[in-house]
């Protein structure tokens, strides 16, 4: 009968030939990620499993370690990269062969190559971008460096009322909004909506294209769509360079405000849309509106009162002229002057065709009236005067 031994022993064995084999080698792998879970705190490791595959096959597999002394790499690797350290990840690694007795076979990571995937990260950017342009002519062009789009082209209300706002529920993007919408010192109404989805995450581009298109086929006339985030990581911003979202977005017959909540990092739907930095200032952005259309119309009623007074001011000054020059052409002006008026049967004659022969006639002056009876009328000798 053979010998028997321990699988301690065996393990033992197996330890000491693959440590004899790759004794002070190290390995710089490319491969992609899987089976990461959130990181427990409680443990000063982490666990992710390293593949390989060749079309839907699995070409090959090995579990991956990040010791406590390595664990600030992923740390590393997601405010380089700003992207979360998620399953589908492709990364390049610095590993060694390791064998632990009670798990295994494995690859301890010693090291994450950050360059290799902030180029892929920008090269698979830059590919989005060119098929936006060429795949979209109609709705998305590139000048100098800026897109313009159909969306980013409209013009945005003067007087903003109805908001259609996609946020995570009880995130603080939602709150630190809402709280600004609300509690804005103009104290202006807002109509808000709220179309509540997952906002980062695996297939969060495709929740937020699906509340846009509840929007578009809403029965309420919105005069924008809001979409904000926060309180969640800073890094995992892909949704919004994901083609789908980014074609949609772009052509979306609503104004878009982004409020994505990072400073330093620009999202493609950022590009293509009307872009704010956080939500308090997306909301701040449509309160300094009203109020700039408020002030418009403050200034309005007060030149249309001015421009009133002035015209009836000057009406008043018109017919105080009117008035005087009526005065001065009144009988009783013209008779102080020295002239006269000639009446019949207290009738005035402005034609001497009026007067006969032998008529009776008054001859008005300023303080007297003067009777006579007509006893020839001959041509005047002065007709300048």
């Amino acid at each position: 009968m053979p010998q028997k031994i321990k699988l301690s022993e065996l393990v033992d064995q197996i330890r000491g030939t693959l440590q004899q084999q790759f004794a002070g080698e190290v390995f710089w792998i490319t491969s992609e990620i899987t089976n990461v879970k959130p990181q427990d705190y409680n443990r000063p490791y982490r666990f992710i499993t390293f593949i390989e595959k060749e079309g839907n096959a699995t070409r090959a597999q090995i579990n991956g370690v990040f010791w406590s002394s390595a664990l600030h790499q992923i740390d590393e690797f997601e405010r380089i990269t700003k992207q979360s350290f998620v399953s589908g990840l492709e990364l390049t690694c610095k590993v060694r062969v390791s064998f632990n007795n009670r798990y295994g076979l494995q690859l301890e990571v010693l090291e994450i190559d950050c360059s290799y995937a902030l180029g892929k990260i920008e090269l698979q950017r830059q590919q989005t971008i060119d098929r936006l342009v060429t795949e979209n002519a109609a709705t998305i062009k590139s000048v100098d460096g800026q897109f313009i789009t159909f969306n980013n082209s409209l013009r945005l209300p003067d007087l903003i009322q109805r908001i259609a706002l996609i946020t995570a529920p009880n995130s603080d993007g939602q709150r630190d909004f809402n709280k600004e919408i609300q509690n804005n010192k103009h104290e202006y109404a807002f109509a808000v909506t709220e179309y509540l989805t997952q906002i980062q995450g695996d297939n969060a581009h495709l929740l937020i294209l699906q509340q846009l298109k509840l929007i578009e086929q809403s029965k309420e006339q919105f005069d924008l769509v809001a979409i904000v985030r926060g309180g969640g990581s800073q890094t995992d911003f892909k949704p919004f360079d994901e083609y789908e979202l980014c074609r949609y977005t772009a052509a979306f017959p609503i104004p878009i405000l982004t409020g994505i909540g990072h400073d330093r990092n620009t999202s493609i739907v950022d590009l293509l849309c009307h872009q704010h930095k956080t939500p308090t200032k997306v909301a701040t952005y449509i309160i300094d509106r009203n109020f700039s259309f408020e002030a418009e119309l403050i200034d309005l009623k007060e030149r249309f009162f001015d421009r009133v007074k002035s015209l009836m001011e000057e009406a008043s000054s018109d017919l105080k002229d009117m008035k005087r020059l009526v005065k001065s052409l009144s009988p009783s002006a013209i008779l102080n002057r020295g002239f006269a008026m000639i009446t019949i049967n207290d009738r005035i004659i402005t034609d001497p065709a009026q007067i006969h022969e032998h008529d009776t006639i008054q001859t008005v002056l300023r303080n007297e009236i003067i009777h006579s009876t007509v006893t020839k009328k001959s041509p005047h000798e002065r007709p300048d005067l």
